[in-house]
């Protein structure tokens, strides 16, 4: 009788284990359910697509990200292409938010990639465990979160705070999550990890600092299936920040890199985010940035190459006292670009400028406004009146 009981015990494990392991969904397919992608055809989440809230998600996204693509990302990556000709394996978004998107447009051949911002990352949403009926709410928030930044390219902060943070759907990785997937990245593995005061990555446990930089590492694949790296880090990058998370250590033992800046609120403008700056211009073979960035000054020209796109029309009323005289004399000859970009985000009224650091064999630059190889045709000047500026809150994350 034993023996028969034991055994008839192994079978309904065995029959059961199936079960169990089909109430756990991949972060891959978890991913693709919220970016609005069928699952895998065995996932758990495949019943939860026949939910009209999320067929119409669905529909929405497709119909968003499609517009995006031809109207903006495409060109992004066609200037990356041409402009960008020796990436390094690392690049660093600092003021990033969650937007892989424009992350993997201007540098699509990074290995690592290193995003920062006060956001939270959040946790892996367990959605076969949402209330019943939750589901379309949920898809919603996520949908007027990225609302701006398919229209905008960057994202608007207070509503970030208010529609990522009620639920099982919160933070910054839901939306890394649909912009990867939407990217044609397919997610490996999801690990919270937080920064000690060395520098090294740890995988988040108790007894972790309360200033320690909490973030997730992302392991993940495009279609050549070869793994790529994203770390998110929730820290901030203030002077005081900075000095006792340990972030910028991280982040030089991935150095060099190339970098990112925009939409940054101009935060680097201010002497309280001045170790921030250092760390970017000591650490970054090439910076691609809009005037919300490092100010042309700190930049000690005669050791950059300038390239200027588009038009400098100064700030946005939001941000006043940001003119810079400088950027106005280096965007007189500059080249034209057929997408917009920042908080000036029509086509005609963005700016976008590439700094590559010279090497040591290389000549120092002459000076800021003459430090490319053949200076382009002066661009025509915006017709007027120009459009009205957007107005749409504070942007800065977390600030």
């Amino acid at each position: 009788m034993k023996l028969a009981a034991i055994a008839a015990g192994l079978i309904l494990a065995a029959a059961l284990s199936p079960a169990r392991a089909a109430d756990t969904a991949t972060a891959d397919d978890t991913a693709r359910f919220l970016a609005g992608m069928q699952p895998s055809a065995d996932s758990p989440l495949m019943p939860l697509t026949r939910d009209p809230a999320w067929q119409r998600h669905a529909k929405f996204l497709d119909g968003a990200f499609a517009q995006l693509e031809q109207r903006q990302i495409s060109r992004v990556r066609a200037w990356a292409d041409t402009n960008l000709a020796a990436p390094k394996p690392t690049m660093f978004y600092f003021f990033s938010g969650p937007d892989f998107l424009y992350a993997n447009a201007f540098y699509s051949k990074a290995n690592t990639y290193v995003m920062a911002a006060l956001e939270p990352p959040g946790s892996m949403p367990d959605l076969l465990r949402l209330p019943r009926g939750t589901v379309g709410a949920a898809l919603g928030n996520i949908e007027h979160s990225i609302g701006t930044v398919l229209n905008f390219s960057f994202f608007i902060t207070k509503h970030m705070k208010t529609d990522l943070h009620v639920g099982q759907i919160s933070g910054a990785l839901p939306i890394i999550f649909v912009f990867m997937e939407r990217s044609g990245k397919s997610i490996r593995t999801v690990t919270p990890v937080t920064i000690d005061e060395a520098g090294s990555v740890q995988t988040s446990g108790e007894g972790t600092r309360s200033s320690a930089a909490r973030g997730v590492r992302i392991t993940f694949a495009g279609s050549d299936s070869a793994e790529k790296t994203l770390y998110y880090f929730s820290t901030d990058l203030s002077n005081t920040g900075v000095k006792s998370s340990g972030f910028l250590k991280f982040c030089a033992t991935l150095a060099p890199g190339n970098s990112l800046i925009k939409s940054a609120s101009y935060l680097l403008h201010s002497g309280n985010f001045s170790t921030a700056s250092d760390f970017l211009l000591a650490n970054s073979a090439t910076i691609v940035q809009d005037d919300s960035g490092i100010p042309l000054a700190n930049y000690g020209a005669r050791r950059w190459r300038f390239f200027p796109f588009g038009h400098y029309l100064g700030p946005i009323s939001e941000f006043p006292g940001r003119y810079q005289q400088s950027y106005a004399e280096l965007f007189r000859r500059a080249q034209p670009m057929d997408f917009g970009i920042g908080y000036r985000w029509r086509t005609h009224d963005s700016n976008l400028l590439l700094s590559v650091k010279l090497g040591p064999d290389e000549a120092p630059a002459a000076d800021a406004t003459a430090s490319t190889d053949t200076p382009p045709p002066r661009p025509p000047r915006p017709k007027k009146p120009r459009p009205p500026e957007p107005r749409h809150g504070m942007f800065w994350f977390g600030r």
